[in-house]
């Protein structure tokens, strides 16, 4: 039986499972690191549910605590989760003695993230501040299969399913398209609408993931993520980290202030951090990170009937 817990940040939620002894978690076979087992656990009707699946792994680099797959809820694989970085750092402090520090360090497809740990008085994480990184801000960086190498994409013009746009491309160790909205058009719609085609747009090799969003003032965003193999989330903390970068790039807001990013499940705040020649040396994402419950689960079963249903599709 596999044994995994369901975690949610701002209305993101994953199920998250420990296979830091090495083997499959507590001895499930098929193991849950595997794209088709994750897509299975995902579906939120004949699985767990979840918008991904969060493994911990052990480390490969000295300094870092554990290490931290991120699979997608359609079973591919992404660089980096602020949400779910969040979640696998509340797990990691609360059940593991020797994670109890202030500050966690976690590996990533996106290198190496430090997550501070605010505690309640039962010395439970109710929320976490990740360190997120530099922001590559380049075209070759993204990546964009669009323009030169060397050049930033700001307020570019694109047509996405007969409609044109203008966004904005930051990488968060993960590629996004930023899309600003004017006026009151609803931002859910427009992500349901348009997020598939930009996800997939040829100009990202990697596909990417698309945010629309409506800036309220230098210090306030509305934002609705469509994102990369999972569509429309309720909150999603790189793409939050990324329009608010987009924001400074792009003169809507302002590096060293922190903004408040809303979406559909909650708010998480972002600051830019100023760099040198009017670059950005990093990122700060603060959030929340609650448990759902804890849970078994036949895996090898769970298989078994998505391939039967399968089949019969």
């Amino acid at each position: 039986m596999l044994k995994f817990t369901k975690l949610e940040g701002a209305g993101n939620d994953f199920v998250v499972v420990d296979l830091r002894d090495g083997g499959a978690a507590h001895g499930s076979s098929p193991s849950p690191n595997d794209r088709r087992a994750a897509a299975a656990l995902c579906d939120r009707h004949f699985g767990v549910g979840a918008d991904g699946v969060m493994v911990i792994l052990p480390p490969t680099v000295p300094e870092a605590a554990a290490r931290m797959r991120v699979l997608n809820a359609d079973g591919s694989e992404a660089e980096m989760c602020g949400n779910g970085i969040r979640c696998v750092a509340k797990y990691l402090y609360e059940r593991d003695a020797r994670m109890r520090q202030p500050v966690l360090p976690i590996e990533t497809g996106a290198g190496l993230l430090r997550c501070g740990v605010t505690v309640d008085a039962r010395r439970h994480v109710t929320h976490v501040s990740v360190a997120m990184g530099r922001p590559r801000v380049t075209r070759a960086e993204i990546p964009m299969e669009h323009g030169a190498a060397a050049d930033r994409c700001l307020d570019e013009p694109i047509e996405i399913a007969g409609r044109g746009f203008r966004f904005t491309a930051v990488s968060m160790g993960n590629p996004h398209a930023v899309v600003f909205v004017d006026g009151d058009e609803p931002l859910l719609g427009l992500a349901q609408a348009f997020g598939p085609s930009l996800e997939r747009h040829s100009w990202f090799p990697r596909k990417t993931n698309a945010e629309f969003a409506r800036v309220r003032s230098p210090t306030e965003i509305d934002l609705v993520v469509w994102e990369r193999g999972c569509g429309i989330t309720q909150a999603c903390g790189t793409g939050a980290s990324a329009t608010a970068v987009a924001a400074c790039l792009t003169g809507r807001a302002h590096a060293g202030s922190e903004v408040a990013v809303n979406l559909p499940g909650g708010t998480l705040h972002i600051t830019v951090e100023p760099g040198a020649d009017g670059g950005y040396a990093g990122v700060t994402m603060r959030g929340p990170a609650d448990e759902v419950f804890e849970g078994e689960m036949d895996l090898a079963a769970l298989l078994v009937r998505a391939a039967q249903r399968g089949k019969r599709a």
